[in-house]
C-alpha cells in the first residue's frame, strides 16, 4: 500500500504540470542592514552579490531592495565600514519576495583599517557558546525534517532524539520540560501538535516554516534575558508581509495541504497569513489504523511602521489537535488501549511595539497563551484508566531596551510579568485491569487557580583589550505557587580572539526553573517544592576554516539540584518523563501527581564536535556534529541511575549540492546508542530495582532528498521527493509488555521505509 500511494500522488501531483514548459525567470530580495546592537539602520550599507554585476545601497531606513535576479541561490554580502561584513544565502524565484536582515556587528578598533573577511557566521554578544543559527532555505532543504523548525535543529551537537517521529527536545541531559520557545520575541509554552502537558515536545510542530526568516538555537550558556528553563533556547524571528503586491503558496505534502496569503494593508503595512489541514485522518483510515489523528492550524501576523523608530505588529497562531479511536474490532480495542488518547485547542497571541532611541532600541509586548487539554486512556474492555481536562492561561507582559553607552559597551535589561489561570482535574481507576503502581490508582483531583511569575534582568557586555569580549549579568525570577519563591541567576560569558580565525569561550552560570503548572495543581503537597536549579559551565574553540565553513568543539557540565522527585515511586524523579506520549505505559509518571519533593539531583557532562558548512560559491552546505554525553540523576531513594535519555554516542550528517537552480539533492544520516531501559517482571511491571539498567538497540537511518524547482513567469513550482530510513532500519523506539503473549516486546520495528513527496505553488 505504502508503494501504491507513493506513485500514486507523485504522478498526480506532476500531472497538471506536464504539458508546462519551464522558462527563464527572475526573483526579488529585499531586506534591512542594521546595528546588531542597537538595531539602527545603516544607512548606505554596500549591498552585492560577489561575482556578479547586482549590488545596491541601503536606504534611509536601512531597507535594500535586489531586483530582476536571474532565478538560482546566491550569497549576498553586507558591509559597512567600522562594521564586520556578513554574507548570508538567498534563493531568488519568481513568485517569491524574500526578506533577510543583517545584523552587522562593530569591529574591534584595532581591526578598523585592515582588511577582514566577510563571514557567513553571525554570533550574539551574549551567547558567544553553544548557539547556531538556520536560515529558511537551509530548514526547508533538510532531509527528513518535513520543513519543521524543531526537527531541523535536532542535528546539532547534544540532542537526543527521544523517540522518532517527535520533537521532544532533550539537551545535553535535560528533561523534556527544560527548552524554551521564543517565536517574534514572544515566549510560547509549546509550538508542537499533540504536546504534551508540563513538558515542550510532541510529532509536529505548528509553526509555518514558509513565514520564519532565521532560527537561534542554543544548547546552553544562553544570557540572562531569558529564564525559566535549563536546557536550550529555541528563538524564532517571522518575516513580514510583502509589501509589493499581494502573493501567496500553496502547499501539499504527505501529512497536509496549505495556503498562505501575503501582501501590503494601506501604505505602512503588511500581513501574513495560513492555514493548514492534516489529511492523516484519510490515510489511516484507508490503512486500517483504529486511531487517526487530526489537526489545523493557523497562523496570522501585521507589520506596521509608523516612523523611521517607531513599528508594531499582531500575531496570532492557533492550533487544533484532535486524536479520534474506532474500537469496531477486538484488535482495534487492544491496540488503542496503549494510546494515551488527547485533544488539545491552543493559541498564542501578541502586540508587539518597537522604538529605536539613541544608542538603542526598546521593545514592549503583550502576549496571550492558552491550552484546552484532555486526555483519555481506557483498557481492552473500554473501561476508564485515566482521565485529565485541563485549561491553562497565561497573560503576559514584557519590555527590554538594549543601548550601546560606547563602541565597546553594550547595556541591556528589562523585566516581565505573568498572570497565570488553571482550571481542572484529572482522575484515575480505582480498580485498573493493569499492573500500575500504587500511586496511580484512584487519585481524584480538580483546581481552580491563579498564580503570578515575574523576573528581571540586567547585562553588561563589553569588549577589552580589543580581543576580550565580557558579558555579565544577574537574573531575578519569581513564581507565588510554590514555597521557594524567588530566585537569583547570575551568568556570564567570556569570548577572547586568539586571532581572526580562532576564538576562545567560557561560559557560566546558574539557571532555575519552576516545576511544571500540572506538577504543583495536580497535588497540593507539591506546592512544597523548590526552583530546580542548574550549576553549568561551558568551555569551546571555535575556528574559522574558511569564510563559509566553521569548526566548533566544546565541553561542558550540568550540576542539578532540587530535582523533583516522588515520595510515592522513591526510584521516580520527574527529569525522566514528558518525552513521548506517555500514559499508562509510564504509569502516568510525567502528569506529576505523586507527591513530590525537591531532592533529586543529577549531573551531566560531554564533549560536543560541530563542523558546519555554510551555501556559497561552492554549492555544497552541510552539519556534521558528534557528541559524547553522559547522564546520571538520584531520586529519592539515593541510588544513583543513568537518565532515561542517555544517548551516549550520536552522530548526525546532514547536507546537501545545489546542482544548478533546479536540481537539488541532501542526505541526513543520524546514528546514537541506544537509550537505557528498564527490564519487566513476570507480571509486566518494571523491574524498579534495576531501573535504566539495559539499552535498547543503536538507532540509525540514512533520509535522502531531491528537490526540483519549475520556474515559470510570475511563480514558480516546487516539488520534493523525501525518503526517510532508506536501507530499512528495524529501528526500535521502546519496548513494552504484551499482555497477551505475557512477554516483552520491541516497538518501532516495523517502520520501514517512508517515503514523503511535497509540491508547493509561490506565486
Amino acid at each position: 500500500m505504502r508503494r501504491f500511494f507513493f506513485t500514486s500522488f507523485f504522478s498526480v501531483s506532476l500531472f497538471p504540470f506536464a504539458f508546462l514548459h519551464a522558462q527563464d525567470s527572475t526573483g526579488t530580495v529585499h531586506g534591512f542592514v542594521v546595528d546588531a546592537a542597537t538595531r539602527e539602520p545603516l544607512v548606505g550599507a554596500s549591498i552585492v552579490i560577489p561575482g556578479t554585476p547586482f549590488g545596491t545601497a541601503a536606504g534611509l531606513d536601512g531597507s535594500f531592495v535586489l531586483q530582476r535576479l536571474p532565478a538560482g541561490s546566491y550569497s549576498i554580502q553586507a558591509s559597512v565600514v567600522g562594521y564586520k561584513s556578513l554574507i548570508l544565502p538567498v534563493v531568488a524565484a519568481p513568485g517569491r519576495r524574500n526578506e533577510i536582515v543583517f545584523a552587522l556587528e562593530v569591529l574591534p578598533i584595532d581591526l578598523d583599517a585592515v582588511l577582514v573577511e566577510a563571514d557567513y557566521f553571525r554570533e550574539e554578544p551574549d551567547v558567544p557558546v553553544s548557539a547556531q543559527s538556520l536560515s529558511y532555505e537551509e530548514i526547508r532543504r533538510s532531509p527528513g525534517g518535513q520543513e519543521d523548525v524543531v526537527r531541523a535543529v535536532s542535528v546539532f551537537p547534544g540532542v537526543v532524539q527521544a523517540s522518532a517521529g517527535r520533537n521532544d527536545l532533550v539537551v545535553r541531559g535535560g528533561g523534556a520540560s527544560e527548552n524554551l520557545y521564543v517565536l517574534d520575541g514572544v515566549e510560547v509554552p509549546n509550538i508542537n501538535h499533540f504536546g504534551t502537558q508540563g513538558a515542550t515536545g510532541g510529532p509536529l510542530s505548528f509553526i509555518n516554516l514558509d513565514f520564519v526568516r532565521d532560527v537561534t538555537f542554543s544548547t546552553g550558556g544562553f544570557g540572562v534575558r531569558y529564564g525559566d528553563k535549563l536546557s536550550s533556547l529555541l528563538s524564532i524571528d517571522l518575516k513580514n508581509g510583502r509589501n509589493d503586491r499581494l502573493g501567496g503558496k500553496a502547499t501539499i505534502s504527505a501529512t497536509q495541504f496549505g495556503l498562505n496569503a501575503e501582501g501590503p494593508i494601506a501604505s505602512t503595512g503588511t500581513f501574513l497569513f495560513s492555514a493548514r489541514r492534516s489529511y492523516l485522518d484519510f490515510v489511516f483510515k484507508a490503512a486500517g489504523f483504529g486511531f487517526v489523528p487530526e489537526y489545523w492550524d493557523l497562523i496570522g501576523k501585521a507589520s506596521f511602521k509608523l516612523d523611521e523608530n517607531n513599528e508594531f505588529s499582531f500575531l496570532a497562531v492557533g492550533a487544533l489537535d484532535d486524536v479520534r479511536l474506532f474500537n469496531e474490532t477486538a484488535d482495534q480495542r487492544y491496540n488503542n488501549s496503549r494510546i494515551l488518547g488527547s485533544a488539545q485547542d491552543q493559541y498564542v497571541s501578541a502586540f508587539s511595539w518597537k522604538r529605536i532611541v539613541r544608542d538603542g532600541f526598546i521593545t514592549v509586548a503583550l502576549g496571550r497563551s492558552f491550552v484546552s487539554y484532555a486526555f483519555r486512556q481506557s483498557d481492552s474492555l473500554l473501561r476508564p484508566l485515566f482521565t485529565s481536562d485541563s485549561k491553562e492561561g497565561e497573560t503576559s507582559l514584557r519590555a527590554d531596551a538594549v543601548f550601546l553607552i560606547d563602541r565597546s559597551t553594550e547595556v541591556s535589561f528589562g523585566l516581565q510579568g505573568k498572570l497565570m489561570r488553571a482550571v481542572g482535574g484529572l482522575n484515575t481507576a480505582e480498580a485498573p485491569a493493569l499492573p500500575l503502581p500504587e500511586a496511580v490508582v484512584g487519585v481524584d483531583v480538580s483546581w481552580d487557580t491563579t498564580a503570578l511569575k515575574g523576573s528581571a534582568y540586567a547585562q553588561v557586555s563589553r569588549r577589552f583589550f580589543e580581543r576580550l569580549r565580557v558579558a555579565a549579568g544577574v537574573r531575578v525570577e519569581y513564581f507565588g505557587m510554590i514555597e521557594q519563591k524567588a530566585v537569583v541567576s547570575p551568568r556570564a560569558t567570556f569570548s577572547y580572539s586568539l586571532n581572526p580565525l580562532t576564538t576562545l569561550s567560557l561560559g557560566i552560570g546558574m539557571y532555575h526553573q519552576a516545576p511544571s503548572m500540572i506538577w504543583v495543581l495536580s497535588n497540593r503537597k507539591n506546592r512544597g517544592l523548590e526552583h530546580i536549579t542548574v550549576k553549568q559551565v561551558v568551555l569551546g574553540v571555535d575556528r574559522l576554516l574558511r569564510s563559509d565553513t566553521r569548526l566548533r568543539l566544546e565541553g561542558y557540565l550540568k550540576s542539578y539540584t532540587a530535582y523533583p522527585v516522588s515520595l510515592a515511586r522513591p526510584w521516580l524523579t520527574m527529569a525522566n518523563t514528558g518525552a513521548g506520549y506517555g500514559g499508562a505505559d509510564e504509569g502516568f509518571a510525567s502528569f506529576g501527581f505523586d507527591p513530590l519533593v525537591s531532592e533529586g539531583t543529577g549531573l551531566s557532562r560531554g564533549v560536543e564536535l560541530l563542523l558546519q558548512k555554510r551555501p556559497s560559491e561552492v554549492p555544497c552546505y552541510g552539519i556534521v556534529s558528534l557528541s559524547y554525553g553522559k547522564t546520571d540523576f538520584t531520586a529519592l531513594d539515593g541510588v544513583t541511575r543513568l537518565g532515561s535519555f542517555d544517548q551516549r554516542v550520536i552522530v548526525n550528517l546532514s547536507g546537501g549540492y545545489i546542482l544548478d537552480r533546479r536540481w537539488e539533492f541532501g542526505l541526513k544520516f543520524r546514528f546514537g546508542t541506544g537509550t537505557p531501559t528498564t527490564p519487566f517482571l513476570p507480571d509486566g511491571r518494571r523491574d524498579v530495582e534495576r531501573l535504566n539498567s539495559a539499552r535498547l538497540p543503536a538507532f540509525h537511518s540514512l533520509d535522502l532528498r531531491v528537490d526540483r524547482r519549475w520556474l515559470f513567469e510570475g511563480w514558480n513550482l516546487i516539488t520534493y521527493v523525501d525518503v526517510q530510513n532508506v536501507y530499512n532500519r528495524k529501528n526500535v523506539q521502546f519496548d513494552r509488555w504484551d499482555y497477551r503473549t505475557r512477554s516483552a516486546v520491541a516497538v518501532g520495528s516495523a517502520i520501514g521505509i517512508l517515503p514523503s513527496i511535497g509540491v508547493s505553488a509561490e506565486f
